[in-house]
C-alpha cells in the first residue's frame, strides 16, 4: 500500500510540474487584462485565510507568475528587453548561463525578512521568432501579517507592472502541516477543506494516507482547461501514519509545491 501511495504521489508531482511548463495554455476566466491579474495576486491571501481557519500551521507558500513574451524576433530583442529589467532593479544579483540549447538571465532579490523573489527571463537557441519567457516567483516558509500585507502594497503592484507586459499566467500554493491530534480521517479532513473553498470536485486519487481531488472553486479565477469543467484548485493530503503529521497543500489552479 505505502508503495502504491508513493507512485500516486509521483504521478501527482509530475503532473503538476507538466502544467507549470504549459502555464501559457492556462486560461483565465473572465480575462480583462491587468484588472484580471491584479484580482488574482490576492489568491495566496485566500488560500492562507482559509488554511489558517483550519488551525493548520503554514510553513512553506510560493506565488508565481509566467508570461510568453511575444513579439520578440531574435536572441537580441529578448536581451535588449532583459537590460531595461536590469535598469529597474539594480540591486538585485544578476546571472547570465549560456547553452547550446538556451539563454537564460536568472535575478535574486536582496535577502528578506518575509520572503524570496526570483526573476527568469529564459530564451531558447530556435530560429526566429525566439521563444523566449519571463519568469517571477515569491517563495517564504513563514506566512504572517507582514507578509500577507506586501501582497497588497503599491511596492509589489508596481513590481509586477515593471516587469511583464502583459497578463501573465499566475500560480499560488501553499503548505501547511496539522499535528498528531489530528483526530478526523483524511475523507473528512478533505472533504471540510472542500466546504471551505465551495469547491466541485472534478476528479480525485484516494488512497489510506494519500488523497489528492482537482476542483472547481468560485473563489478562484483561473484555469486549466479540462474537457468536462474548468479546473482551478488542488488540494493535496498526506499522512504519516498514525501519531504523525498531516500534511495539506491547496494549489490554484494546481499544486506546485512537492509534498
Amino acid at each position: 500500500m505505502k508503495r502504491k501511495s508513493q507512485i500516486l504521489l509521483s504521478v501527482v508531482i509530475i503532473l503538476s510540474v507538466i502544467l507549470v511548463v504549459m502555464g501559457n495554455q492556462t486560461s483565465e476566466a473572465n480575462s480583462g487584462g491587468t484588472s484580471s491579474f491584479f484580482e488574482k495576486e490576492r489568491d495566496l491571501i485566500k488560500i492562507g485565510s482559509m488554511l489558517q481557519a483550519e488551525n493548520i500551521l503554514l510553513d512553506e507558500w510560493t506565488f508565481y507568475a509566467r508570461e510568453h513574451l511575444d513579439g520578440m524576433e531574435s536572441l537580441q530583442e529578448v536581451k535588449d528587453y532583459a537590460k531595461k529589467l536590469q535598469a529597474k532593479f539594480p540591486d538585485w544579483e544578476w546571472s547570465v548561463k549560456n547553452t547550446s540549447q538556451k539563454w537564460e538571465l536568472t535575478a535574486v532579490s536582496p535577502t528578506s525578512k518575509h520572503h524570496n523573489e526570483m526573476l527568469q527571463i529564459m530564451a531558447t537557441h530556435t530560429k526566429q521568432p525566439v521563444n523566449a519567457y519571463i519568469v517571477y516567483s515569491i517563495s517564504g516558509k513563514e506566512w504572517n501579517s507582514a507578509t500577507k500585507a506586501f501582497f497588497t502594497t503599491s511596492q509589489f503592484k508596481t513590481r509586477l507592472t515593471d516587469i511583464f507586459r502583459g497578463n501573465p499566467t499566475v500560480f499560488s500554493c501553499m503548505k501547511g502541516t496539522v499535528g498528531d491530534k489530528i483526530d478526523k480521517s483524511l475523507p473528512k479532513t478533505m472533504n471540510q477543506m472542500m466546504s471551505r473553498f465551495k469547491a466541485k470536485e472534478i476528479e480525485a486519487l484516494k488512497e489510506e494516507t494519500f488523497m489528492s481531488v482537482s476542483a472547481n472553486s468560485p473563489m478562484f479565477t483561473g484555469s486549466i482547461e479540462n474537457q468536462r469543467e474548468n479546473m482551478n484548485l488542488q488540494i493535496g493530503i498526506r499522512s504519516e501514519g498514525l501519531g504523525a503529521k498531516t500534511t495539506i497543500v491547496v494549489g490554484t489552479p494546481i499544486i506546485t509545491i512537492e509534498y
